[in-house]
């Protein structure tokens, strides 16, 4: 199986960015992932809050075949202990999905579309976080259901 992480907007914070890139990094070592960057939408301060879900649904939708299994980054998800994720990533993995995209979307959340087109979706925790920091405790946190999954002492840090 694949994983890939969609993110609309680059991260502009290096020290952030290098984190990210040692957790995907790490993440190599257990499966095929890949985080893909959506370019920011153009005069977003010029859009209402629908028109820029919308652009950004369309970017999101692009980047979704028809097999992939879809999950929400959202703030109205589920919330897992990390046991309970790395659980969650082994029933996906045991389900035969060839790939499995999860997506964190732009400051307004995401339009009706991507939600119909999502598997479900995931809260990783009832604070707000930038969307930047949004992506460092994703991936630190797959990487941390690998390690659990393995049963590796890095979960017990």
């Amino acid at each position: 199986m694949n994983i890939k992480l969609l993110a609309v907007g680059k991260t502009d914070n290096e020290s952030l960015q290098k984190l990210i890139d040692e957790y995907i990094k790490r993440l190599g070592f257990y499966i095929n992932f890949n985080l893909e960057i959506l370019p920011d939408i153009k005069n977003a301060k010029n859009l209402s809050e629908a028109q820029q879900k919308e652009k950004e649904g369309e970017l999101i939708l692009k980047k979704i075949q028809s097999a992939d299994v879809l999950i929400l980054l959202d703030e109205k998800g589920k919330q897992y202990t990390s046991e309970e994720f790395s659980g969650y990533l082994q029933k996906k993995m045991n389900s035969g999905a060839k790939q499995l995209v999860f997506v964190i979307g732009g400051p307004y959340g995401f339009s009706d579309e991507v939600y119909k087109k999502s598997s479900g979706k995931i809260s990783l925790s009832k604070m707000t976080f930038s969307h930047q920091m949004v992506r460092l405790f994703f991936v630190e946190q797959l990487y941390r259901g690998f390690t659990i999954l393995r049963n590796e002492p890095y979960h017990h840090r």
